[in-house]
């Protein structure tokens, strides 16, 4: 039987394992961040305690991503994200028996959510790296939007399911669960049959992290395109802080906004659904003009609009990001070297890792000043106008797909 072309990913082995491994992966993953703070308060009794965990964990990912990244370099990649989900799967275990049994303490928690993304802050880099090596090149788009939609897939039912399973059995049940997803990621892991990639030249591990970079530095649309993406990252916060507050005084509360953060999820499908279809032939220039879409639901809160309308800004919005995660996933392995990817790859999650917490920390005080309706009008320029900047820029302009399905780019006119 011949898959449509959006699905002839699956039709690579490689590609097929790793796509397997990482949608059930993706369910547990999906489940967990509920959990985690019914936890976090069940053995802290605080908030405190909720806000030292979610702390601990951003830390224990921003430590290991330029860390990951290196290693991902240098060893085989499936090997290091193997190594990472055998960690997460011992550590979700680990502190799922102790909050069974009802032992779990809070510093037991605070140190499960470092190790948890301390292992994730590897996986990451090598993930995004590896991609692109169980598939041809013309396939990589569509490989990128079917890992996206299994994730995105999940979001939409994971956390009412995990809230279920909490009040049911408790969380300790939903990190053993966890647990038994990132053994079946593992086991897929271990089947995957990847030609091996030139030996890098061994060298001082702040060396290869500074090739890293240089890599990065050296190429003005990646730089360029990176910065951008922190500042949509840093003003999307404005959504998730004020959205709440104003579906509270404006919208009939909590249910509002249940629907709205919903369609966020149903926006993130559709825009998945677009990838596996549309192959633009400007993919840096395409993908940042989606991006631009989110400004809408910044600016359906800030007037604010009726329920319904602010769904369906958000729809619109979340399928724009995620049509660009799928064609910048997989444009830039077509134009970083392999040998640099993961890297490379490491200092844009980092970049939008630091970037949200900078936005959750300023965005409360920023409306207390100003207003809140200022400050997402605020935060809508920002998620539009660095998105419109880019793609004037000639590097950015100049990346296209040839006859050959495959992404390159031209060179600027002197």
């Amino acid at each position: 039987m011949r898959l449509p072309a959006a699905l002839s990913p699956l039709t690579e082995r490689n590609f097929r394992l790793l796509w397997t491994g990482q949608a059930v992966s993706a369910i547990g993953d999906s489940l967990t961040p509920v959990a985690l703070a019914f936890a976090a308060l069940m053995v802290g009794h605080s908030a405190t305690a909720l806000g030292v965990v979610f702390a601990v964990s951003i830390l224990g990912r921003v430590i290991a991503l330029p860390m990951g990244g290196v290693w991902a370099d240098r060893l085989p990649r499936q090997l290091v994200m193997l190594t990472s989900d055998w960690v997460r799967a011992a550590v979700h275990a680990a502190i799922g028996l102790l909050l069974i049994t009802g032992h779990a303490q809070l510093w037991e928690l605070v140190t499960q959510a470092l190790l948890y993304n301390f292992a994730g802050g590897f996986f990451q880099p090598a993930s995004g790296a590896l991609v692109p090596q169980t598939v041809t090149p013309q396939k990589l788009q569509q490989a990128n939007a079917l890992m996206g939609l299994s994730k995105s897939f999940s979001q939409v039912g994971g956390p009412a399911i995990s809230g279920i399973l909490v009040a049911l059995a408790g969380p300790g049940w939903v990190f053993v669960i966890d647990a038994i997803t990132f053994v079946a990621s593992a086991l897929s892991l271990a089947l995957l049959k990847i030609p091996p990639l030139a030996a890098p030249a061994q060298s001082h591990f702040w060396q290869e992290l500074a090739e890293g970079w240089r890599a990065v530095t050296s190429r003005r649309w990646y730089v360029l395109n990176l910065a951008s993406h922190a500042l949509w990252n840093f003003a999307i916060t404005a959504v998730f802080v004020l959205g709440p507050i104003i579906a509270a005084r404006h919208l009939g509360g909590s249910s509002a906004w249940g629907l709205i953060a919903g369609s966020m999820g149903a926006g993130q499908v559709l825009g998945g659904l677009i990838a596996l279809r549309v192959m633009p032939a400007r993919p840096l220039v395409a993908a940042n003009l989606a991006l631009t879409l989110a400004a809408l639901q910044a600016l359906a809160l800030a007037v604010p609009s009726p329920t319904v309308l602010i769904m369906a800004a958000c729809v619109v919005g979340w399928a724009g990001l995620t049509f660009l995660n799928e064609v910048w996933f997989a444009t830039v392995p077509q134009l970083i070297p392999q040998e640099v990817l993961a890297r490379a790859s490491s200092f844009d999650w980092l970049l939008s890792l630091i970037a949200m917490p900078l936005g959750f920390a300023i965005v409360g005080p920023a409306s207390d000043h100003i207003g809140i309706p200022t400050t997402l009008v605020l935060a809508a320029v920002l998620l539009a106008v660095p998105s419109v900047l880019i793609m004037l820029v000639p590097g950015v302009r100049n990346v296209r797909r040839n006859s050959e399905g495959l992404v390159i780019q031209e060179p600027s006119p002197a």
